[in-house]
């Protein structure tokens, strides 16, 4: 049986170590913006394409990829209202974001004034509860009652 050391793990996860590390150095950080509010994603350095939490690229399947930080900003792509395992019904959204890449969140508002196409922009980075990002509405959520 064979192990891998912890020396040898980390060489072969080359840069993308840094995605779940919310203090892994970004070429495109500003330096006064806080690392708590931030998305960071991959791009792989062969063709470019943006993904989230990924090991390989989707795309050409290299190993090589370089972590960056969102701006933050992006499209609802779908939304849906869950009612399970939580006392009230909440929001599950597929938001596409401006670099390309696509990630689960959940979107603050009205669950009815939710709908696809709606942009969204990064309230907080993690939700103490279920971990995942916390969007809100860029736009008035009443805005087809005007």
């Amino acid at each position: 049986m064979y192990h891998h050391s912890g020396n040898v793990a980390r060489q072969a996860a080359g840069s993308a170590t840094g995605v779940l590390d919310p203090k892994a150095p970004s070429a495109s950080k500003a330096p006064d913006a806080p690392d708590t509010e931030a998305v960071f994603f991959q791009r792989c350095t062969w063709c470019g394409t943006a993904m989230y939490h990924r090991v390989l690229c989707p795309v050409c399947r290299g190993s090589d990829l370089r972590t960056e930080r969102s701006d933050g900003t992006g499209t609802v792509r779908h939304a849906t209202v869950v009612h399970r395992n939580t006392p009230a019904a909440r929001n599950v959204s597929l938001i596409e974001m401006a670099e390309g890449f696509v990630l689960r969140g959940r979107v603050m508002g009205p669950l009815i004034g939710i709908h696809s196409g709606d942009r969204v922009r990064l309230s907080t980075a993690k939700d103490p509860v279920r971990g995942q990002p916390v969007f809100q509405l860029v736009d008035e959520p009443y805005r087809a009652w005007t």
